[in-house]
């Protein structure tokens, strides 16, 4: 049985994941072999199969794992104890941020999603609408309120939104003039404008 960590104590899944998330970002996802994965990792063909089963459910956790962040951030940011329109500020900077956070990730998965077979692609389709749904529903909370206007349809709204977000890891670069707090801020101020009765 593969060991859990190494002398450094990272876990086997965590190396696994970095070695591929770089070497997806740098060549490909097609032009990378388990092979290479593996040795960039320092384990075992074994282990990689033992933790993830193949190449593509890696893929697949590459993509995972950060959506299962933004989900948990944006239902502590939808049930927190705060007018509406700071929840919905607060959940659409932050999705900014933790996509800029991890843009490796986001390249890599739109990129590669079609490499991914119908099932798993499916079961990605559902999670990011499941987001996507509590995100659209901070919006129509507003809008019921009169908080936002209801001029615009909330799902529109909700795709400008991520249209934006999708499309940062074709231009954000960290040694640009913004940080990525301040790219949050204009979108976040930007989607707000645009909710504004």
């Amino acid at each position: 049985m593969a060991r859990k960590t190494d002398g450094n104590g990272i876990p086997v899944p965590q190396r696994l994941l970095a070695a591929a998330t770089r070497l997806f970002a740098e060549q490909g996802y097609g032009s990378t072999s388990v092979q290479e994965i593996v040795e960039a990792a320092g384990v075992t063909k074994g282990a990689l199969y033992h933790y993830f089963g193949s190449k593509e459910d890696l893929l697949q956790e590459v993509y995972a794992r950060v959506l299962r962040l933004q989900q948990e951030r944006l239902d502590a940011f939808a049930d927190a104890d705060e007018p509406v329109e700071r929840r919905l500020r607060a959940a659409a900077a932050d999705v900014v941020v933790t996509t800029i956070d991890n843009l490796d990730d986001a390249a890599i998965f739109f990129r590669s999603m079609h490499h991914l077979s119908p099932e798993k692609n499916k079961q990605v389709r559902a999670e990011r609408r499941r987001y996507h749904e509590r995100f659209r529903a901070l919006v129509e909370e507003g809008q019921r309120s009169g908080v936002f206007t209801s001029a615009t349809p909330a799902d529109l709204v909700v795709d400008y939104h991520f249209g934006s977000v999708h499309h940062l890891s074709t231009w954000y670069r960290p040694d640009g003039p913004l940080t990525p707090q301040q790219v949050a801020d204009h979108l976040a101020d930007l989607l707000l404008r645009a909710l504004r009765p």
